[in-house]
């Protein structure tokens, strides 16, 4: 990344840690108002990533700044995108699935997550994880190790007491398989242990069950403040009332269609036979 470009990064966060400074905010609160993860907020203000247009809206709403000072960081932001030296640095590589939801759920206490293709973030394994960051637009070695570690770090929050996880997965989730089946076999056993968590709730909507929404994406919801929606390649957040409302009831659609405890954990040990068997088949 060229210098020009890091010093006004360095500015517009100086900028902006200055004013939440002024309006007398903690950056989990900020991040709280504004709808985005705690680390952004940390990562906007030390200058190691720039914001999207939307985060930097956000932020300023919620610092309740005025018009000519909504412009002025609006320039800032501008200088650092016209800045030459354009290279991007490992903290801002484009964001693989769950990227976001990495930063979100920091300062969640209940997080409902559905998921039709992927396994939610905090329920991936090391090397399940891998895979998903390497499939990611410019990544490099360096930058998917330290992706990996942080991902795995950041699920410490599932053991937390006061915090609720719920999540539920097409059984389609659980049988679309990166790498090997032996992959496949550590990620269920991983399932399996996190299961038993008192503070995790994990379903499956069965391949036998229909499903009352036909899915398209998967989400992540936040608390009740926001949702995380998930697209091949991005994902964005959404404070919106009505937007959250709907995807909150859909979320209950999906839960009511799925099996949880004794049932699921029989669905998870079958997938896993058949893995077995595919990794016998594979190794003739």
């Amino acid at each position: 990344m060229g210098s020009e470009r890091r010093e006004q990064m360095r500015a517009l966060g100086a900028r902006l840690r200055g004013l939440r400074a002024e309006a007398g905010l903690t950056g989990a609160v900020l991040a709280q108002r504004a709808g985005v993860g705690q680390p952004t907020v940390s990562k906007v203000e030390t200058g190691r990533m720039v914001p999207s247009v939307d985060v930097l809206d956000r932020l300023s709403r919620a610092l309740g700044l005025d018009e000519l000072t909504v412009r002025e960081v609006r320039e800032l932001l501008d200088a650092v995108m016209a800045a030459p030296g354009t290279d991007q640095s490992a903290d801002n590589i484009p964001p693989a699935a769950g990227s976001t939801v990495d930063e979100e759920v920091r300062s969640t206490q209940l997080v409902r997550s559905f998921q039709c293709v992927v396994l939610p973030a905090l329920l991936q394994t090391a090397e399940y994880a891998r895979h998903v960051f390497v499939s990611a637009p410019k990544s490099t070695p360096d930058a998917v190790g330290r992706a990996v570690a942080a991902r795995i770090e950041r699920q410490s929050v599932l053991y937390e007491p006061g915090r609720e996880s719920v999540f539920v997965l097409t059984e389609a989730v659980l049988r679309t398989w990166p790498g090997s089946p032996a992959l496949m076999l550590a990620q269920l056993d991983r399932l399996l242990a996190v299961e038993s968590l008192s503070t995790v709730r994990l379903g499956v909507i069965p391949w036998r069950q229909p499903v009352p929404v036909l899915p398209r994406h998967g989400f992540t919801l936040c608390d009740r403040r926001a949702v995380v929606v998930e697209a091949f390649d991005s994902e964005r957040v959404s404070a919106d009332s009505a937007e959250l409302a709907a995807f909150e009831e859909t979320f209950a659609r999906f839960e009511g269609a799925a099996v949880f405890g004794d049932e699921v954990r029989e669905l998870l040990l079958r997938v896993m036979s058949d893995f077995r068997s595919l990794g016998d088949l594979l190794t003739r």
